[in-house]
């Protein structure tokens, strides 16, 4: 057990069994009455984002997360198989924990996953990923990148608006925390 002292941005708490991540914190003293810690959370599991109050000094559940670099191996039907870069362990991850991640994963692709007493919370992609566009309808002589957009499908089998202008085979730049497209590369 710890206190409210031990509150900083990015701790992870255990409160009634859940898991919540501190966003931000902030040491109240007011003029009246005791000091308190007002905090601002962030469920692990659900994203859900709640704010609490504390009494300074209150005794709090204190995680141990582990973030560690793993490498992206296949899915095997059953969930995602990752490699640990440090020792070469492999772990399967579910495709709940995954998400929309799959979304954008490829082969060989460096994730960071946090993990609790050996458990995968989440995965942390990069911000973006470089991927193939394996269909999309033909582009129109004099199509402009501010003239619309198109649905097509990328290497991964998400699918998503682009410009007009793209052709199946083009290597685009995606955000992988809105799933949008960020620009063509050559």
């Amino acid at each position: 057990m710890a206190s409210t002292a031990d509150i900083k941005n990015g701790v992870v708490l255990n409160i009634d069994g859940q898991l919540w991540s501190v966003v931000e914190f902030q040491h109240v003293k007011p003029g009246k009455g005791g000091a308190f810690v007002r905090t601002k959370l962030k469920n692990v599991m659900s994203g859900k984002v709640v704010d609490r109050t504390f009494n300074a000094g209150a005794k709090v559940d204190l995680e141990n997360v582990d973030r560690r670099d793993f490498t992206y191996l296949y899915n095997d039907g059953e969930g995602f198989v990752f490699m640990d870069v440090a020792d070469y362990d492999q772990i399967t991850v579910g495709a709940a924990t995954v998400g929309d991640a799959a979304n954008f994963l490829l082969e060989n692709q460096q994730v960071q996953i946090a993990l609790n007493n050996g458990n995968p919370l989440y995965i942390e992609l990069p911000p973006s990923v470089i991927l193939e566009v394996t269909y999309t309808e033909p582009g129109l002589q004099g199509d402009r990148s501010s003239a619309g957009t198109k649905p097509a499908t990328v290497e991964t089998g998400y699918e998503m608006q682009v410009p007009l202008f793209l052709e199946t085979g083009t290597k685009i730049k995606v955000d992988t925390r809105t799933g949008e497209y960020l620009g063509r590369i050559s």
